[in-house]
């Protein structure tokens, strides 16, 4: 069984930030590329690909680093585990019904990007069981761990969840004159972080030339949900990139400005990482 995440620590873990990418998974098993009616291009079109490319900077920096190794189109990690749709696997009972479940974005979709359908028909109930035991839970066992590991270490955890954004769902999101959003900052509307730590991402990204909106079009959803209790020290932060800053997103490949995004990333990354509680590293024997 191919893992079910990537975890890259720091030499000594200085930090009480947590970084993660969720959604830029790119293992397309071959029984899953054999049940699906998409090609291997339009299969990508839901993956953040290279997110945690442009997020790599983060161990160096003295924070982990956790990346889904799955794709988002197999099994969605920013869902709950009972988010089954009906649509898609069968026997599922009744269900309370959300948007994302209607419009085929459960923590198994039957859909990618414009509501391209996955499947020929339904998977059974154990296939669906079957990668929530082995993906799912994995994944957020180990962020759980890292959360709770920084809360004890630090006072607080502070879980930076980067994602990317089709730069066409920007549009409708733009208002007349005004610039449409390249970064969008999701706490829940104050509801999962602290906004000393929000404040310290957006001036971090407008200190780099963006155009930052918070909690519009993207509020945060299951992980920023679960993760962010900030009465209780932990903080939790969706971090939404316009794909087109740093790819192609018709050939999925990094543009001429990807390593630029990388280090704008590194940059913001290394002022709240600064920010907040930490250690100095031991100096090296």
């Amino acid at each position: 069984m191919h893992p079910a995440f990537r975890l890259e620590l720091p030499r000594e873990i200085t930090s009480s930030v947590v970084v993660a990418s969720p959604h830029s998974g790119r293992y397309y098993a071959p029984s899953f590329m054999a049940a699906t009616v998409l090609d291997e291009r339009m299969i990508r079109s839901s993956e953040d690909a290279f997110m945690d490319q442009l997020v790599a900077a983060a161990p160096a920096l003295g924070a982990p680093l956790l990346a889904a190794e799955w794709p988002r189109a197999y099994l969605d990690l920013n869902r709950a585990a009972d988010e089954l749709d009906p649509g898609v696997i069968e026997g599922v009972g009744r269900v309370a019904l959300s948007p994302r479940i209607n419009s085929g974005l459960g923590v198994v979709p039957r859909v990618v990007a414009n509501g391209r359908v996955i499947y020929r028909g339904k998977l059974t109930g154990a296939e669906a069981e079957a990668r929530i035991a082995q993906i799912w839970q994995p994944y957020h066992a180990e962020l759980g761990r890292l959360m709770d590991a920084a809360r004890a270490d630090f006072g607080q955890a502070v879980l930076l969840d980067f994602h990317s954004m089709p730069h066409e769902a920007l549009d409708s999101v733009a208002r007349p004159g005004a610039p449409r959003p390249q970064v969008v900052l999701g706490d829940r509307f104050g509801a999962s972080a602290d906004s000393e730590i929000v404040d310290a991402l957006e001036d971090g990204f407008l200190e780099a030339g963006l155009v930052v909106s918070r909690n519009a079009p993207f509020a945060g959803a299951y992980i920023t949900q679960r993760y962010g209790r900030p009465a209780k020290g932990f903080h939790a932060i969706q971090v939404e990139i316009d794909r087109g800053l740093y790819m192609n997103e018709r050939m999925i490949r990094p543009n001429a400005d990807f390593e630029d995004m990388q280090q704008i990333i590194a940059q913001v990354l290394s002022r709240v990482i600064g920010a907040l509680p930490g250690r100095v590293p031991l100096a090296a024997e």
